[in-house]
């Protein structure tokens, strides 16, 4: 273990008093401007070692990996017990706003239908009801429910079902349970001719599923129990006993992540293994479950691939020698050296290859240029033939629907905006026409009360940051409106300027929405993502000020009313925003936030430690140990005024542990010198996603923007 409890001790009587002045019978429930106290965690002596040096952690006991320790809990449940009184004071505001964001929920919806052998598969929402109904018509038209996840939630304070997966024969589906959101799922198979569910099942697994073609082997992943990595791939027998899954592969190395697939040809079956800055893949055809998984490149570090196959050769995106990524092929006798790889799309500079898919007469690439996310159309007879499919607004998101079928000319792909909502298209790869499947049914909303534009802010290095921005049309740029700012910002993953319905009633209360495409992601390149991480990570958080300084500047919005949020990494970046520039916003939302950085990454029997060393860095290794303490949220944590503070986090989380924002919070309470509210809130049955529910999801939005208009109404 990398921390080590040296000074530990415990005070009955100082766990007494504090238990007494914490627990839920003890706070007082008037509204927040009368006598409510905020809860003040005990501190307790712990050293944090690391071959780097040595740090005091008053609040380290408040993490419990059993999650059933009675102080951990009576403080949970306090500061859950504070919130609801400081919230007393606008529960009018809340329903409002609640009615208001499920009123634009067509809640009895269809999704478009997609072919898979002799059935159309759909998923279906019923009104008034939480969760999904995944049903397939036959030829005829007759409909079969083939799971209804709300029969599974009854009894459930939390229900998700991670993946499912019909049989090649599609007599059989597997499905993937988590009841806890600590996303360790419960294998169960389906007979779909009976409806009736396997009594043999395997726990303890990811969500990721490969069917072999004699529709009776499975492919799944069996998970450490301690760090939750994905370690080792089981082949089970449908029907036998769980003891009898085989081990076909293990991961030694705890920096990879690891799921299983099958290929879109159903041909083979694929062990993805994954790591910040590289990849391998192993194949196994999927008409020989008991053969020998082969490697299509072993993994070097700095050198990323994914792959589908075609027509017996394997189509490859890859950084090989190209930094935006290229497409590649390789004929599956040549697999395993990668100097046998041929190019098909080459490099650029000023585009990023985000994904691709496969069909016989046309290889369609989702690719990014001008921070934007287009598709482009390649003809495999005449690839200097390449179109673009267009679009006639000036920020805008295209991404690949569900194409199962390689043996047509139809590509399915969703295109979305900030006042579109998601539609779905059929688009004639050798024609250029195309078809509206579906757009989503927003109720209450009408797109043309709303404008959209793009802008531009300088980070103090020089760089330009795209912003894309939403208001209600007839704003006036005059620099009295409130603002409220998104950014994630690491991982590489893009903030894309999508449809999010909840946010019109921010909007159409005069709020100017503002998504910053900050470094970190890869909104306009790889190198985007090289920017904003490792020993450049805090380029993520100055560009996130210099966004809100920018659109202060050039009056979107007061100085007085910025709001900003973020979760997860984005939740780092509130953190890191709210001790380096408090003095720029109004109030901040850390959901899930990821804010106690050098500890957790010290810990290597936390999830996702080991896997993210190439993110953030090692903090036992300088540099990045000084580096990485320079902006941890909880680490930096000093005496200042801060902003108006929103903090969730769910008590099963697998991603980012409870106690991290526990801690936080914890440490906020002695340090702030302001007299801004602090709210702490923990989802005691969820985890990482919050609510599982998709009414339940939208009170949580609710309860943050009632929050922020609140402080908004006190402000004015």
């Amino acid at each position: 273990m990398a921390l080590k409890n040296r000074l530990y001790t415990t005070s009955l009587v100082l766990s007494a008093l504090w238990l007494a002045a914490c627990s839920p019978a003890s706070q007082n429930t008037a509204t927040n401007d009368t006598t409510a106290q905020p809860p003040i965690a005990e501190q307790r002596p712990y050293v944090v070692e690391s071959p780097q040096g040595n740090r005091q952690d008053p609040y380290y006991w408040l993490r419990d990996d059993s999650r059933t320790d009675a102080d951990v809990l009576a403080y949970l449940e306090a500061e859950n017990t504070y919130y609801d009184a400081y919230r007393a004071d606008y529960t009018e505001l809340t329903d409002t706003l609640e009615s208001e964001i499920i009123g634009r929920i067509k809640q009895d919806d269809t999704s478009v239908p997609y072919q898979k052998g002799d059935y159309l598969y759909s998923v279906k929402y019923e009104a008034g009801k939480e969760y999904p109904i995944y049903v397939r018509a036959d030829q005829e038209g007759t409909e079969q429910v083939v799971l209804d996840v709300n029969k599974l939630a009854e009894g459930q304070s939390y229900m998700n079902v991670g993946n499912l997966a019909v049989s090649p024969n599609q007599q059989l589906m597997a499905y993937m349970v988590d009841n806890t959101g600590r996303r360790q799922y419960e294998l169960r198979i389906r007979d779909l001719t009976t409806g009736e569910d396997n009594a043999q099942t395997l726990t303890g697994l990811s969500a990721s599923i490969a069917w072999a073609k004699d529709n009776e082997t499975l492919f799944v992943i069996e998970n450490d129990p301690q760090t939750l990595l994905s370690t080792r791939v089981m082949k089970y027998r449908i029907g036998e006993p769980a003891d009898t899954a085989e081990l076909v592969y293990e991961e030694k190395d705890n920096t990879f992540y690891m799921w299983v697939n099958n290929t879109t040809d159903g041909e083979y079956i694929q062990i993805n293994l994954d790591q910040t800055v590289s990849t391998e893949v192993h194949v196994l055809d999927a008409d020989e479950p008991d053969g020998k998984f082969q490697v299509l490149a072993p993994r070097e570090r700095d050198f990323q691939y994914s792959a589908d196959h075609l027509d017996g050769r394997w189509i490859i995106r890859t950084d090989l020698d190209a930094p935006n990524f290229q497409v590649m092929q390789v004929a599956h006798e040549e697999i395993g050296d990668k100097t046998k790889w041929q190019p098909l799309v080459e490099h650029r500079d000023d585009v990023f290859i985000q994904d691709f898919a496969v069909f016989s007469n046309y290889l369609a690439i989702n690719e990014r240029s001008d921070g934007l996310r287009r598709i482009r159309i390649v003809p495999w007879d005449a690839p200097d033939e390449a179109k673009f499919i267009a679009s006639d607004e000036e920020a805008y998101v295209t991404v690949f629907e569900r194409n199962v079928q390689q043996d047509t000319d139809t590509l399915r792909y969703t295109y979305s905006s900030l006042t579109t909502p998601s539609t779905v298209y059929a688009y004639d790869m050798s024609t250029g026409e195309q078809e509206l499947l579906k757009q989503n049914e927003v109720p209450n909303f009408d797109a043309s009360l709303y404008e959209t534009a793009r802008t531009w802010a300088t980070a103090e290095d020089g760089t330009k940051i795209p912003v894309s921005l939403l208001y209600k049309k007839g704003f006036k740029q005059d620099g009295s409106a409130p603002l409220y700012q998104y950014a994630y910002g690491s991982y590489g993953s893009s903030s894309d300027p999508y449809f999010r319905s909840t946010i019109f009633s921010l909007v159409d209360r005069g709020f100017v929405y503002a998504i910053a495409h900050i470094r970190g992601g890869q909104e306009m390149g790889r190198q985007w993502y090289e920017d904003g991480k490792l020993l450049k990570k805090i380029n993520t958080f100055t560009d996130y000020i210099d966004v809100t300084k920018h659109l202060v500047a050039e009056k979107y919005a007061h100085p007085d009313k910025v709001f900003g949020m973020g979760g997860s990494a984005g939740g780092l970046l509130m953190g890191a925003v709210a001790n380096m520039a408090p003095e720029h916003y109004r109030g901040l939302m850390a959901h899930v936030p990821f804010v106690d950085v050098v500890t957790t990454m010290l810990d290597e029997s936390i999830p996702l430690t080991t896997n993210e060393f190439d993110e953030w860095g090692n903090p036992k290794n300088q540099p990045y140990y000084d580096y990485m303490l320079s902006y941890s949220p909880y680490d930096q944590v000093k005496k200042q005024d801060y902003p108006a503070i929103l903090v969730t986090t769910g008590l099963h989380d697998s991603q980012v542990q409870y106690f991290e924002p526990a801690k936080w919070v914890a440490k906020l309470r002695t340090h702030k010198t302001d007299a801004n509210p602090l709210m702490f809130k923990t989802n005691m049955s969820a985890g990482h996603g919050g609510s599982s529910g998709r009414f339940a999801r939208m009170k949580e939005i609710a309860e943050e923007y009632a929050f922020i208009l609140n402080l908004l109404q006190e402000r004015n």
